[in-house]
């Protein structure tokens, strides 16, 4: 029997048993009316719409994600070199602290009590101190200086008609307090060079103007080439011919108490000769700066 009859005990087929079609079928679910009536019964729907059919929701595919991998900002400082640069940059941060710690290593040890490593090393320890980097704590002490000290200086220059003259005293120390007196900026050179450095002599000399060691050897040396470059500069004879030796000085003079003092000090200043130094060839040919 065929299973289309409308025998009513053939199953249903795609058309009922009255020969009509079943509002469930395949072919009402693709078209837009079978859609229609799987949304629920008629009293459901909304007027408005109940004359068209409802959009069917698209298939295509979603767009791909934007792009997640943007460049980040730019490099900058030593990031931004090439690697060369990075390598050469970072051997000299290397070598600045390495410098750095040796420097500060050595300073601590001339300031430290004697020890095994002052004993075995305290040549190399001076030698890189003295005189730039000496450590002085005098700002400290309970008792400061009472006495105002000048450093003068005089010259043997050899004129160009080759005569020796001999120049006046030229007093350094009220050099330096001119150039630093009423400056917003005064030069760290001009209020500490010329002091430190007779400093640095009177501590390593004794009573008879005679070095002590190697040590004041240096300070002579040291204060020697100050004199003769200040004389080139600043004195008008030895500008004029060729310095071939130096003399200096010191002139000690008590500071007044003040007024609501009564202590009595003597106001006569005190001198301290030195003997005469020979300038040595490239100190007179001004190859000192």
């Amino acid at each position: 029997m065929d299973a289309y009859d409308g025998d009513s005990n053939a199953p249903d087929g795609p058309i009922g048993a009255n020969g009509t079609r079943r509002a469930g079928d395949p072919e009402d679910l693709r078209s837009p009316e079978g859609l229609g009536d799987l949304a629920g019964p008629e009293g459901s729907r909304d007027p408005e719409n109940s004359g068209s059919p409802e959009p069917v929701p698209s298939l295509a595919p979603a767009p791909p994600p934007p792009p997640t991998d943007r460049p980040g900002p730019p490099r900058t400082g030593v990031a931004a070199l090439s690697l060369r640069y990075q390598i050469g940059a970072a051997l000299a941060l290397a070598a600045v602290a390495v410098g750095a710690c040796v420097h500060l290593g050595m300073v601590f040890l001339s300031v430290a009590p004697a020890n095994t490593v002052t004993k075995q090393h305290g040549t190399a320890i001076e030698e890189w101190v003295y005189p730039e980097f000496e450590q002085n704590w005098r700002l400290f002490a309970p008792n400061p200086l009472q006495q105002d000290i000048a450093i003068q200086v005089r010259a043997q220059v050899r004129t160009k008609d080759g005569n020796i003259e001999t120049t006046g005293w030229n007093d350094l120390s009220a050099r330096d307090g001119e150039a630093i007196d009423g400056s917003l900026l005064p030069s760290h050179t001009r209020q500490n060079e010329l002091r430190r450095a007779w400093e640095f002599l009177a501590a390593t000399h004794g009573g008879d103007n005679r070095p002590a060691g190697l040590r004041g050897a240096l300070s002579e040396q040291y204060v020697r080439r100050i004199a003769v470059m200040r004389l080139y500069r600043e004195d008008a004879t030895s500008r004029q011919g060729t310095i071939e030796s130096v003399q200096v000085r010191s002139e000690t003079i008590n500071v007044p108490p003040p007024a609501w003092s009564h202590e009595e000090v003597s106001q006569k200043p005190v001198y301290r000769l030195l003997p005469w130094w020979t300038v040595t060839p490239d100190e007179a040919a001004r190859g000192v700066r």
